[in-house]
């Protein structure tokens, strides 16, 4: 069942509406290690270093993986300069050890690297989810 985003899904999920939810862990986390959800799995390719018990579903359903990907975009026209310095300020800040231990601590992996680099992973990432609705055959509504 769709929802309008993750803090309704897991409001059903904790009030007994829903049964499973596929969440990113950072909104469920607190719920997981206060004990009021139980985490199956991570859709990760492995375990989760904030949570290492919980096992990646690639353990027990070989080849799957799914993570989300969250960035830092501007407007296609923006100027070069203001690009690389966004990009500086952004890198720096992922680096900080007290940002990246944060970070961590939500199960996020830090990616740093050039605006190059973050658009070669989003063609990655595009293709990869592209296969899987080919071959699903799945249509739009």
């Amino acid at each position: 069942m769709p929802y309008r985003g993750v803090a309704p899904a897991l409001t059903d999920l904790l009030g007994g509406q829903v049964q499973v939810v596929f969440a990113n862990l950072a909104p469920s986390i607190g719920y997981i290690r206060a004990g009021t959800l139980r985490a199956l799995a991570v859709t990760t390719a492995t375990r989760s270093e904030a949570l290492p018990d919980i096992p990646a579903i690639g353990e027990f359903v070989p080849g799957y993986e799914a993570s989300s990907i969250f960035g830092i975009g501007a407007p296609k026209n923006t100027p070069a300069e203001i690009i690389d310095s966004l990009n500086k300020g952004v890198n720096a800040a992922l680096i900080d050890p007290t940002f990246k231990a944060q970070l961590a601590n939500l199960d996020a992996t830090v990616l740093d690297g050039s605006p190059a680099d973050f658009g070669n992973l989003l063609a990655e990432e595009t293709e990869k989810w592209a296969k899987v609705i080919r071959t699903a055959n799945i249509k739009p509504e």
